[in-house]
């Protein structure tokens, strides 16, 4: 391994000053970012990998849809489809993304959009007679042809390497002084009980800027819920699954801290992994479904991830688990006690921008 990154050095280098010959050219002015009259929120991180970019950008749809008319723009990763596309409640995972798909499953009053070119994507909402009061941008810190009035990056507590490389031989997408760029920092995924010096030594090794904020969020698990027929008919005689053997199947970046979560929830756990954002093949849910079935247990459940569930939710293949207790658990984000400074940060910037307007 050591020897293969090694090998890479040499890419990485080359790639970074790519990345970094491109963001000078977007700080100089060569490079055109387009601004919006609408405030425009834009999530996204500085490496490769699941750094919760999804659960931030519906934490956000949950804390602003009451006093707000919300829209989220995707560029809809891995969709079978091109171009502009609004994401209504029967568009499939496969049309929009999983992503987009999953914001407008949770929060079906928001516009949820996708598109490749981000600043026409605003644009063409703008130009709707349902036009939003506010834009989310989601994996967008690298997307700079369009300018956010509040950029948020986010980095992985369990993953942070302060001495990373560059793509192909790290996990960097950018050097790590384009963090500079940012006004909100997170460490996503921090144990739910931090304390004070852990928080004090990432704050140094970080060291935010003066205009800057850090913040540490964790994630809640919540209640499972039922995702085929099978598992609604269960659901009525299960009771407590302390006891039950699950089978967890999952297409994300990281799924450790599910699988640690579920280590104290259930008497055994077994997973299939997949690669981020699989496409679910016939061959791969009638290899879940026979693993499943060769369980010796009469208290087994399937589960996956709430992601997950969107790429299967309207897919014909879903019928080969239809009858088996397939369950899929949501995600909510929560922070360490600044949850309503963080709040406040949000709504100081609106009222900057409503001030300024």
């Amino acid at each position: 391994m050591l020897l293969l990154k090694l090998f890479l050095l040499p890419i990485s280098y080359l790639y970074g000053l790519v990345v970094a010959l491109r963001n000078k050219l977007f700080d100089w002015g060569i490079l055109k970012s387009r601004k919006f009259d609408v405030p425009v929120i834009s999530v996204g991180n500085i490496t490769v990998g699941g750094t919760g970019k999804s659960p931030h950008v519906l934490y956000l749809l949950s804390l602003l849809e009451n006093n707000y008319k919300m829209a989220t723009v995707s560029r809809g990763y891995k969709r079978k489809t091109k171009g502009f596309l609004l994401v209504e409640s029967t568009t499939t995972a496969d049309q929009c993304g999983d992503e987009p798909k999953q914001f407008k499953f949770n929060h079906p009053n928001a516009i949820v959009a996708v598109g490749e070119k981000r600043a026409n994507a605003i644009e063409s909402l703008l130009n709707a007679e349902n036009k939003p009061e506010i834009v989310l941008l989601d994996d967008a810190f690298q997307h700079r042809w369009v300018k956010p009035g509040l950029s948020i990056l986010l980095l992985d507590y369990n993953h942070f390497q302060e001495h990373d490389f560059m793509l192909p031989a790290g996990t960097l997408r950018e050097f790590p002084s384009g963090q500079t760029r940012a006004d909100i920092i997170i460490m996503t995924k921090s144990p739910k009980i931090l304390s004070p010096m852990e928080k004090r030594r990432f704050t140094e090794i970080i060291n935010p800027l003066e205009h800057q904020s850090l913040f540490f969020s964790f994630i809640e698990y919540k209640g499972i819920k039922p995702l085929t027929e099978g598992a609604k008919a269960f659901v009525e005689t299960m009771g407590d699954y302390a006891d039950y053997k699950m089978l967890l199947f999952t297409g994300i970046a990281n799924s450790q801290p599910l699988k640690d979560f579920l280590y104290h929830q259930a008497r055994e756990v077994l997973e299939i992994k997949f690669p981020d954002h699989y496409d679910f093949k016939t061959s791969d849910l009638e290899r879940i479904a026979s693993t499943f079935k060769e369980l010796i247990s009469s208290k087994k459940i399937l589960l996956t991830t709430e992601k997950d569930a969107m790429r299967l939710k309207d897919n014909s293949l879903l019928s080969i688990l239809e009858k088996l207790p397939l369950f899929y658990i949501p995600i909510e984000i929560k922070f360490h006690k600044e949850n309503s400074s963080f709040d406040d940060k949000i709504f100081q910037f609106l009222s900057a921008h409503k001030a300024n307007s």
